[in-house]
């Protein structure tokens, strides 16, 4: 019996240092300042990589046996952060237009004009001009924008500029003309076509389903197919590199998208951002039907392009004065939001979706639309029964205090977006008064009552930078800064806990966080390295961070010059 005991040892001795290392790394990172979001393992100095998986995450004398000269790639980060990729839960990620007219943080009207004519010159006669992203509460005079603006200067084109938000467009009167809408045609349901309060005239803005109503009439350019196809692969390309820039490594695109772009992009090896993308909100069987099939074309199984959730709305901005509230605006006592469908059909649309199996994932921003979407993911639950569903407010962004603990009790995930705190603080008090503004973006409350929460940017309505989000989670703050402690400070997060959000929190939102979301072994290796320390820089400092290395599935995909 000894004999055998002893024998069996001799084995397990021989056979461990005879192994050595079970893998040689493909790649390692020495000498960092690693921040895994792993709890278990919250701080390291080096990580292994072979293949798209971490091998091993420790300090770098203990990474050190993974190497091999001649194979491992040894990159030393001279003491920089190194964090997981981010995973953006909410991008309405596409490819770049580079005839767009960007015009997001412009505060007078007039460079509207200037730049459509701009744009104007550049264009054919009949040809559709688009572009957004303005905010008029940051205008010097806040006020709505009108077609007046736009109509000399376009008389013979189509223009359409979205709000940031997207939620409102302003269109000259040549769309409007195309369109046969005039200032007696009435509202649409949940949509409102903006008219002169003196005059009865249309201003130019449609908010929500009024801009269904509209027809631009613009002449089709004639390209070949080739350069279409090659126009559109250039700007599915530069979307791709500014992801990359920016340390994005998963996106989920809330709605449909495209599969076969996106497909084309996996099998020639240019797609570098793992990609989920979802379909709408429905009750029809056969749409139902069409989503199974794929999802099972693109299963939850897969680590790069994936089927997600379906998408639906139930109400619209707080900035175009269309967000569902309980009560009327502060500022228009006669409004209280558009509602984009019945509560009965949404219960209705929720309860097929489940009933099939779907993430259901539904635009919520006032009180009024998150309470209908949480009692609707309730019926379910009581209806269909209780799975793990992980049904969605995206934006969750204004709540009354008795459905705060709702989302962990029903294990809602709460989708939210940072930087709509710092973007729409400008204006809630005004539009909402002080006490509902405390409901406003909360995410210390939501995270208290054991919410979970996923972070993401609603790119394009916001930048698709990850800064600025983390900096408005952790100070709460304008992004030209200010004094004080930030717009109610009890809601700010730390640093480690806001990069955790946009990590694992994003990862969870979508079944991932057994594989992504952390730095630990086992795990896919999409990490990021950054120029400054986030968890100790100054806040004023944070926007300023850039991204000098992205890594995804094991390959370096971004290194900054």
């Amino acid at each position: 019996m000894k004999t055998g005991f002893f024998f069996s040892l001799l084995i397990v001795i021989l056979f461990a240092t005879s192994c050595g290392p079970e893998e040689i790394a493909d790649i390692v990172l020495i000498n960092g300042k690693v921040v895994t979001i792993d709890k278990d393992n919250p701080r390291a100095e080096a990580v292994a990589i072979r293949g798209d998986k971490i091998i091993a995450v420790g300090k770098t004398s203990m990474i050190e046996k993974y190497i091999d000269s001649d194979v491992t790639k040894i990159i030393d980060v001279e003491g920089k952060l190194i964090i997981p990729g981010f995973n953006d839960a909410h991008a309405h990620f596409g490819p770049v237009n580079p005839d767009y007219v960007e015009l997001r943080y412009i505060t007078d009207p007039a460079i509207i004009t200037q730049k459509v004519q701009e744009q104007v010159a550049r264009s054919k006669p009949g040809e559709l001009i688009r572009g957004g992203h303005w905010e008029h509460e940051m205008f010097f005079n806040k006020e709505w924008p009108a077609k007046e603006l736009i109509d000399a200067i376009s008389p013979d084109n189509p223009v359409i500029l979205s709000r940031a938000d997207g939620h409102s467009v302003l269109v000259n009167s040549y769309v409007i003309k195309n369109s046969g809408i005039t200032k007696d045609t009435p509202d649409p349901f949940g949509g409102e076509i903006q008219k002169d309060p003196v005059t009865g005239e249309l201003t130019g803005i449609f908010k929500e389903s009024a801009m269904r109503l509209l027809r631009y009439g613009a002449v089709k350019i004639e390209r070949s197919g080739e350069e279409e196809a090659a126009k559109e692969m250039k700007g599915y390309l530069m979307a791709l590199l500014s992801a990359r820039e920016l340390g994005i490594t998963s996106i989920q695109i809330p709605g449909p998208g495209d599969w076969k772009m996106y497909k084309r992009l996996e099998d020639e090896g240019e797609l570098t951002c793992r990609i989920d993308i979802g379909g709408v909100l429905t009750i029809d069987k056969e749409r139902l039907a069409g989503y199974s099939e794929l999802k099972e074309e693109f299963p939850p199984g897969s680590d790069w392009l994936r089927f997600g959730y379906l998408k639906g709305f139930i109400d619209g901005t707080l900035g175009s004065g269309t967000a569902l509230m309980f009560d009327p605006f502060d500022d228009e006592p006669d409004k209280a939001g558009l509602a984009q469908m019945t509560y009965e059909e949404l219960v209705s649309r929720v309860l097929a979706s489940d009933r099939a199996g779907f993430q259901i994932g539904i635009h919520a921003i006032g009180t009024r639309a998150n309470n209908w979407i949480l009692n609707a993911y309730e019926m379910a639950v009581e209806i269909n029964g209780k799975r793990d569903s992980r049904h969605r407010s995206e934006h969750a962004q204004i709540l009354i205090a008795d459905d705060i603990p709702r989302f962990a009790d029903l294990g809602v995930i709460a989708s939210m977006q940072p930087t709509h705190c710092i973007t729409d603080k400008r204006f809630c008090e005004k539009r909402i008064g002080l006490e509902r503004s405390k409901g406003a973006y909360a995410w210390r409350s939501l995270m208290n009552r054991g919410a979970r929460i996923a972070f993401g940017t609603d790119y394009s309505v916001e930048p698709l930078n990850p800064m600025e989000g983390l900096y408005a989670a952790v100070t709460r703050k304008d992004r030209l800064g200010e004094d004080g402690d930030g717009w109610f400070p009890e809601e700010k997060l730390t640093m480690e806990e806001a990069i955790e959000l946009y990590t694992l929190g994003s990862a969870y939102a979508q079944f991932m966080e057994d594989r992504k979301g952390m730095i630990r072994e086992g795990y896919l290796a999409d990490i990021v390295v950054t120029d400054q320390d986030l968890l100790e820089i100054a806040g004023d400092q944070i926007m300023q961070t850039k991204v000098i290395m992205t890594i995804i599935g094991g390959q370096v995909v971004y290194v900054a010059r």
